[in-house]
């Protein structure tokens, strides 16, 4: 046992769920052998607690870090804010110019709130929306972070959040006076959507502009035409896919615009900031209620968004990091092709995942992860590009899986048993409570 994985068991202990985020607990990954901990990280490498380096060709700080690790410009301009003080009495300008970035970036909207978590922004949208349109109930098409609001789905008939990209969600906790508050609908069922609108008061529609696959039929149009026939305030929550494909929000690219828009993980490359941008008209009923926090106020998150957001531009990282999802997508492809593996790719490149069609999928998935850390690499079966990955980063990355798709080739043959090869439990993929 490493100290990654020594530790990992001490705050299991005292930290309830191990993490303060689901997504790097390590039973995600590997039980028992992930390193759990960082010491270092740099580019696309990944120093671990017994000094262990290992190429990241996972999820790069769970989609943060699009510049990679330690951006050189991002840090210094961070390191230059903390030498002349991160707080005060007084407010940071730089907030003031992040606003006025984002919204000449966006010249529908006309307004800005910042928050430094995904969550916080959502709640902050939902507050802001619900008081504009003064309605309080939501359709809702996507992942949208973990608060109330939000969970109430499954106080619903079953688990209607299973379908948006966690099952097993536990509502425990949460208000069950919420239920039936929150309504959600699939991407690309129009009906569906228009049904829900027809038979609750919606005030709110809010979703993903595109996570797994994109609008068919004009889906996006008709949703918008929806919100603005029925004086119902659309929301795009932008914090996963903003900035991987255009300098902004993917809704760019389907010509259709929101009425509010979230963005984060990748404006701060890895500092904490979230933006709500939207309308004046949508955007001024935060003033009847009361939203405010403390560190909200804090230098860092936006004084690193700008140079994040100067960078990005500068270089045009949306692009860079398309070419690399989709350089990861063709080498998946040609080595389950060459394997005689069937799997299903999905995601847009940069935010790449697939799954192997197989009774087995999740110990193979298992032994993948095994496997690969041997290898050096982070790597499971999601891919989260940044511009830090480099040709030779990929090309040692096929080599290392075309070998772990051989073995897994000889289980599905049966001359190898997939039981006696996995070293440790079989990866979680969704919700579990810890023991």
């Amino acid at each position: 046992m490493g100290k990654g994985q020594d530790l990992y068991n001490k705050a299991k202990q005292i930290i309830p769920g191990g993490t303060m985020l689901l997504s790097k607990r390590p039973e995600m990954f590997l039980p028992d052998q992930w390193p759990s901990y960082f010491a270092e990280a740099k580019g696309c490498t990944v120093i671990d607690l017994d000094g262990n380096k290992y190429t990241d060709m996972s999820i790069m700080g769970i989609g943060t870090n699009t510049l990679g690790y330690g951006h050189d410009e991002v840090d210094t301009a961070v390191l230059n804010t903390v030498r002349k003080g991160n707080m005060s009495t007084l407010n940071c300008p730089e907030e003031v110019y992040l606003a006025e970035k984002l919204i000449e970036m966006n010249p529908w909207a006309d307004m800005v709130r910042f928050a430094r978590s995904g969550g916080e922004a959502n709640a902050i949208a939902i507050r802001i929306a619900r008081a504009a349109s003064g309605r309080d109930e939501v359709a809702i098409c996507g992942y949208h972070g973990w608060h109330d609001w939000y969970l109430s789905t499954n106080h619903n008939d079953g688990d209607g959040l299973s379908g948006h990209l966690l099952p097993g969600l536990d509502p425990a906790g949460v208000p069950k006076n919420l239920k039936n508050t929150v309504h959600p609908f699939h991407y690309n069922n129009y009906e569906e959507l228009e049904q829900i609108v027809s038979n609750h008061p919606i005030g709110v529609i809010k979703m993903e502009v595109v996570r797994n696959f994109g609008p068919e039929d004009n889906f996006l149009q008709k949703v918008r035409d929806l919100a603005t026939a029925k004086n119902i305030v659309l929301v795009f929550d932008e914090c996963t896919s903003g900035f991987r494909e255009t300098y902004g929000g993917i809704f760019q690219k389907y010509g259709v615009e929101p009425d509010m828009t979230m963005f984060g993980k990748t404006i701060g490359n890895g500092y904490a900031l979230t933006a709500v941008v939207g309308k004046r008209s949508v955007m001024e009923a935060a003033q009847k209620t009361f939203i405010s926090s403390t560190f909200w106020t804090e230098r860092i998150g936006p004084t690193a968004a700008l140079k994040t957001l100067e960078v990005m531009y500068r270089i045009k990282s949306w692009d860079l990091i398309t070419e690399n999802g989709k350089k990861m997508q063709r080498g998946w492809q040609k080595i389950a092709d060459e394997n005689q593996i069937q799997i299903q790719i999905s995601g847009i490149p940069s935010l790449s995942t697939y799954v192997i069609e197989h009774p087995e999928a999740l110990k193979f998935k298992t032994l993948i992860t095994q496997e690969m850390l041997k290898k050096g690499f982070l790597a499971s079966t999601n891919f989260y590009a940044s511009i830090a990955q480099q040709e030779e980063h990929f090309l040692a990355y096929f080599s290392a899986l075309n070998d772990v798709y051989r073995v897994i080739r000889k289980c599905m043959d049966l001359d190898l048993n997939i039981d006696t090869l996995l070293e440790g439990p079989i990866c979680h993929s969704g919700f579990k409570r810890l023991n």
